[in-house]
Formats: C-alpha cells, structure tokens, sequence
C-alpha cells in the first residue's frame, strides 16, 4: 500500500470545534453504516500526521541523580517482587538521562530492563523531538525500542509519521513513512491533508546530524504524486545544509525550454557555495555559481555565470544573420562585500561586468543598462565624514560608446562639523577632489575647498527661519574636450578657477489648527538667495547634468544635481505647504515658484522650468486612506500657459493580498533638442494581484511606451507601444510557494529577441535547504 498520510478526523477531532450542526447530525446518524468499514480499514493502517487529540499531561517526575537511575511519577503503582515488574498507571512519566516518557499505563520488567508503554504515548528525546504512538516498547535506558502508528514531531519543524517506527542510538528508522514540514490543521484547529508530502519505504533521520534520508522517495502535492526521488536526502530545522534545491523551469523564445537544477553546498555554518547548471533546447547549457561569506566584520558574495555561444551586435535582430555575431565565451560576474574595520572605518566593493551587451538581457539574469564596479574606504565620526572610492561603468545601452563611459578615481570627500562659536548655527567644512579618464573621451580633474554656515531659529511669532552662508574655491582641468559629444558640457580646455559665494535666508510661518475633526496646517515658506554671476560654462561638467525643476528641489540652494554647475541668481522663492490628518485620512500638499532678480540670461536651458526669470510652477499632492489607498501627483505647470509640463501619478489601491496599482508619467518639457537627460516622454504602468482563495491568487502588471513623434521626434512608437506584459497564478502558503507567469517582451536588442515566456516556480519551505 502507498504510504501517505490521512488524518483520522473521528479519533482526533471533537465534533463541536470542526463539525457544523447538521454536519453532526448527519455523521451520528450514520455512524453503525460506518463501522464496518472503518473497523475494516484499522486492519491496513496508514501513518498519521496529527498529535493524540488529548495529549498525556503528567506531573513531571524527580530528576535522578545520575544517568543511570530513572525518575518516576504516577498516579498509582504495583510492584511484583517475585516477577520484578513494576505496573504503573495514570499519567505516568518516565525520566532517565535526558528521555522523556508519557503514558496511560507502563510495565517495567526490572529483569529483562523491558519497558511497555500502553496509552497516549510519547517519548520526548534529549533534543525535544517527540515520538507519539499506540503502544511503545522501549529499554528502561528509554533510548532504543519500537512503536507501531508513530508520530515524530521534530524540534527543528516538520514532522514524520510511519506505520512502524525504532530508534536505535538515537537515530530514527520508520517504515513506510512521509514527512512534511505544513501545518496539519486548519484556522480552526481541525486537522488537514499537508500541502504537500514526502513518502517514502524507509525514512531514516539523524539527530545529530539533523539530516533526513529517503528510501525510494516520492513527493505528493495537493494529494498528487509528483516525480520519484530515489536518493533524496536533506536537512532539517534553520541552519540548513547541503542538497539539491528545487528545479526551477522556463521557457522563452531566445533560448527555448530551460531547466535549472541547483544544488547547495553548506561549507560552513558562515559559508555556502550554489551551483546551477542551467540546461536549454536550443542553446548550449549555462553555469551559475553564488559563493557567499559571512563573518564578525563583514560579509561578500561572488556570482558568476558562463557559458560558449553565438552573440548578435546590439544593431542586429534577427538572429539567424550571421552579420556582427561570434562564437565565443559569454558570461556575467557580480560580486559585492563589505567589511567594518573599526566602529569609524570600514571598506566595501563590488564588481559587475560582462562579456557583452546581450547577455544579461539573452538570459534573463537582470534588464540593467549599465553596470557600474565600485571600491571605496570610509570614516564616520560624531562630526566628520571621511570617503575615498573610486568606480568604472561599462554601457550595455544600443548605440553608446564604452569609451565614452567615465571611470573615476580617485573620488574624495571630506566633511567636518563645528558649532559657529561667534554667531551660533552650525559651520560645515568640505574639501571634494574627482579624476574622470575616458578611454575615447574627454578626461577631467577637479577640487574644491567650501565652507557652509546654517544658523535656524524660531521667533516669537513662531516663524521658522534659516540663515545659510556658503563659501567656494573650485580648480579643473581637463584634455581632449573635442572629444565631448556635447560642447555645452565641454567647458574650456586646460586649467580653469572659480569661486562661489552665496547667501540665502528662508523662512516658514506655520499656522495650525482644529479642521473637520482633526488636525490643519497652513505654512507659507518664503526664501531669499544671493549669488553673483559665475563663470560656470567655462568649466567642464560631469555631475551637473540631469536638472529638472521639481518640488523636491525648489528651495534648495543650488538646483543643480552635482558641484560642477552652481545656480548664479538672485532670487526668490516662494511657496505654500498644506496638511491635514484627520481620522484614518492624511493629506499632503505644497506649491511653489520662484523669481530670478537679475536680468542676465540663465546658464538652465529651456525644458528645466527654470530657463526664465520667472520659473514654472511645481508641486505634489499626496492622499492616503488608512492603507487602503495612496495616491500621489507631481506636476510642473508652465509659467505663461499653465500646461502640464510634467504630469506624475502614483495610486495604489487594496490591501496586502488584494491590490492594484497605477503609476503614469508624460513629460512634455519643451526642451531644445540635443540636451541630455530633458526628452519627452509618456509611460505608463500597470499592476495587481487578486486573491481569489485563501492561498491562491492571480497577478499581472505592464508597461506601454505612450510616446510617440510630437513628444520625441526620435521615437519610433506610435504612441501606443507596449513594453513588456505579466501575467500568472500563484499559490503560497505556510509551506508552499507555487507560481506559473506568462511575460511576453515587445522589444529586441541583438540577440535579446522579442517574444513570450513562461516560468513554473515551486519553493518547498521548511525542508531545511
């Protein structure tokens, strides 16, 4: 008979707790049909996963003084002299060396040292795992013996059943037994078929070792068998150990069906080593290996993947050309640590690089466009900051040069914080150096020395005011600025100075209030900043690049992302913040513009909001409902005609389990052509999940391009261009994760096709790997 488990609902379970009313009506009416049957299916018993539905709860017995004595407590006891046998009844406990016995009624033969246990019986070893079963018998060493019908509840998790059990030494052997590591009762106690279970002819499981192994395994999921496992072993409880993991199957167009078969490797209680073969249909198999360390003053990770193959240029599609590709290695590194050498000091690093551009995205190992390999030193003290790191990018986008891509070392930045004894406030000093090499590029070197004094008080009127002074001494150097894509971040060539002056005072009035059974607040925020005119265009720039007026910065000192452009207005800003929270709702505002008071032209080109004296209007508004539902909206309105320049919504709506989700964004900045990071664009973005069941649930989420030639005339969409599509089933539960997703990709780069996949997920947990 196959072994497997069924609870015995009549034997373990109280008809009140898991029976309705007329579910007990109908059981009791029926019960002299049942008898028979179920008097004849006690002839061919099955093992069983519950515990005894009243489980023996004795005094616990006197400690004896040493190993070999036993401690013993009963409610009466009878001792044969002649014979030698000792009867116990009523909740007897039996205790020797660690071992724990329970029962209704044991007979001890002094003589023969044979002790027979009769009566919801368990035996609890020196590790807290406990055995459960009809009738044991067992050395009065309480060590070894044999029981029929037994239950083994570990102590690490999961459990074992079989229909005849021993323990011999302390290592367990059951016949025809199944293990799981899922609950087997339900919400309301009332037991239930495990997820999912192993069964095997012989289980045999270590303590010591805490490692199960099977004698011709198979598993069973939902009640189904699944493929054998003649030779499965694997650990048991939180620390883990090594084993094969579960398979994980794709299938997609550029490489066919996939089969991953990892197998862990546990080297050490800190240290582990994976490694996956990865086996295809239509390509040769790939290796992955993640090697990881832990230790007292850091940790590291080292992942790899290899494998021999036909590449495609990023330029070419269909991959059946053999124009632009190659046979050879490809392959991916990622690895990261980092290690704290004192409570101030510490290092880390890592490395990503690849073989070529395709790979990541060919084998769907990550969708990054650039990869960036860093190694850096830092100090934190009580008031300074100490940092020296350096990094290199390799471009994986269609089109860029890779000996445009910069690599920097050494970067260096130093920042210590006095309290002003003059005037009061706090005085922050900083020196920053950055040595940028191109391969085929422009190279750049640059230090600065700067001063910034903050002094924050509140007056009388409860007004919030700011003073800010900043002081700045910059050198560059830079070569081969022809080489630069764009002039306008070239700069002039050679050795370059400026310095920086700016001062700015701001202040906020915040005024709250009792509103609509909560709590208002109203505060108007004014700022004022003094800058004279700077020679920034005559310097290069690297990390001032990216600006764009928004909320987030419009009150910031210098609007610029980075150091090598300095905003040299005078102006003023202003704007409105707004809050109310009330029960189980908030809401979050603020809007705001800002003023420049010179008339000299802006160093900001059009498209940032901030090319004229007047600059566009910005703002954020953020709802929430308890947390049921969140939505936030940024928006930049152009200053003349109050279109949205920039329109950003975020909403998510549902609970945990039940949910969806929205997020769409369209830029139409207006900027001139040719300047990096300012094209228009329009997204939007859509996800979910359905819970349908109490383990089941159904989730899918997508990406369309909604660009189209009016927003970017570069842009090949129509306007309705989707990007990538989800869609899949998923069950999880306490042991459980079962998932099948469907994606199909709209978009091809090289040998990266286009097309759908499918991916079957299946985690067993509790099973110790």
């Amino acid at each position: 008979m196959r072994p497997s488990i069924r609870p015995n609902r009549l034997s373990h379970v109280p008809f009140p707790r898991c029976l309705g009313s007329s579910a007990r009506a109908a059981l009791l009416g029926g019960v002299a049909l049942l008898a028979i049957p179920h008097a004849l299916a006690q002839d061919a018993p099955e093992p069983r996963f519950n515990e005894p539905q009243a489980p023996v709860s004795a005094p616990d017995a006197p400690v004896p003084a040493s190993d070999d004595q036993i401690g013993f407590a009963a409610d009466t006891l009878e001792y044969d002299s002649n014979s030698e046998v000792v009867t116990a009844s009523g909740h007897v406990q039996l205790v020797r060396d660690g071992n724990r016995l329970r029962a209704d009624r044991v007979v001890w033969n002094r003589t023969s040292g044979k002790v027979e246990a009769q009566g919801n019986v368990s035996v609890t070893d020196p590790e807290g795992n406990t055995a459960y079963g009809d009738r044991f018998d067992v050395t009065d060493t309480l060590k070894d013996g044999a029981v029929d019908n037994m239950l083994l509840v570990l102590q690490t998790g999961g459990r074992l059943a079989a229909v005849k059990g021993e323990r011999t030494n302390g290592v367990y052997t059951l016949h025809r037994a199944a293990y799981t590591g899922c609950s087997v009762e339900d919400g309301d106690g009332c037991p239930k078929e495990p997820t999912w279970q192993i069964n095997a002819v012989k289980v045999v499981y270590d303590p010591t070792r805490e490692r199960v192994t099977y004698t011709n395994a198979n598993v069973e999921l939902f009640g189904l068998p699944l493929i054998p496992l003649p030779g499965l072993s694997h650990p048991v409880g939180d620390d883990g150990g090594s084993g094969l993991l579960v398979p994980n199957l794709r299938y997609d167009r550029n490489n066919g069906f996939e089969v991953a078969l990892p197998y862990y490797f546990k080297l050490a209680p800190n240290r582990d080593l994976t490694v996956t073969p990865h086996i295809y249909s239509n390509v040769l198999p790939m290796l992955e290996t993640n090697y990881r360390h832990l230790w007292d003053r850091g940790a590291y990770q080292v992942t790899g993947y290899v494998t021999y193959g036909r590449r495609v240029g990023t330029g070419e599609i269909d991959t059946t050309l053999p124009v632009n590709s190659q046979k050879d290695l490809r392959g991916y590194l990622d690895a990261s640590g980092a290690m704290q050498l004192t409570p101030e000091w510490s290092v880390d690093g890592s490395v990503r690089v690849t073989t070529d551009r395709t790979f990541l995205r060919r084998y769907d190992v990550s969708r990054d466009d650039r990869l960036r390999s860093t190694i850096g030193a830092q100090r934190i003290g009580d008031n300074s900051y100490f940092s020296l790191r350096g990094w290199a990018v390799q471009t994986l986008r269609q089109g860029d040069s890779q000996g445009q891509q910069p690599i920097a070392l050494p970067v260096l930045d130093y920042r210590y914080r006095v309290k002003d004894p003059l005037l009061g406030g706090v005085l922050q000093l900083q020196a920053n150096s950055l040595a940028i090499t191109r391969t085929n590029g422009q190279d750049t070197q640059r230090a600065f020395a700067g001063a910034e004094w903050n002094l924050r008080t509140l007056t009388g009127l409860g007004q919030e005011v700011t003073f800010t002074g900043y002081l700045r001494g910059d050198v560059y150097h830079s070569n081969d600025r022809l080489l630069n894509p764009i002039p306008r971040y070239a700069g002039d060539a050679g050795w370059q100075a400026r310095g920086i002056a700016a001062a700015a005072i701001d202040m906020r009035w915040p005024f709250m209030g009792e509103a609509l059974g909560g709590v208002q607040r109203i505060a108007p925020r004014i700022q004022l900043v003094a800058a004279p005119h700077l020679a920034n265009l005559s310097l290069p720039n690297e990390d001032a690049r990216a600006v764009d007026l928004e909320d987030s910065n419009l009150f910031a000192l210098n609007r610029f992302a980075g150091y090598d452009r300095f905003e040299d207005s005078s102006r003023v800003t202003y704007g409105l913040e707004y809050g109310l929270e009330i029960p189980n709702i908030s809401i979050q505002a603020n809007i705001g513009q800002s003023y420049r008071l010179d008339r000299r032209p802006s160093i900001l080109p059009d498209g940032t909001g901030l090319s004229g004296r007047l600059s566009d209007i910005v703002g954020r508004t953020t709802i929430r409902y308890k947390d049921f539902v969140s939505l936030t909206h940024r928006y930049r309105l152009d200053k003349d005609s109050l279109a949205v320049r920039r329109n950003e919504i975020d909403a998510t709506i549902g609970s945990k389990s039940t949910y969806a989700m929205a997020s769409y964004l369209r830029l139409n900045r207006n900027a001139v052509a040719g300047v990096e990071d300012l094209q228009d664009r329009e997204e939007l973005r859509l996800g979910g999940r359905v819970q349908f069941a109490r383990f089941w649930s159904v989730f899918g989420s997508t990406v369309i391009n909604l660009t189209d030639a009016r927003e970017d005339p570069t842009s090949m969409s129509d306007g309705y261009q989707p990007v990538r599509h989800r869609l899949g089933i998923a069950y999880e539960d306490d042991c459980l994760t079962l998932g099948f997703t469907w994606r199909r990709d709209y978009q091809a780069n090289g040998d990266a096709r286009k097309g759908n996949g499918f991916q079957l997920r299946l985690a067993f947990r509790n099973i110790g790997i």
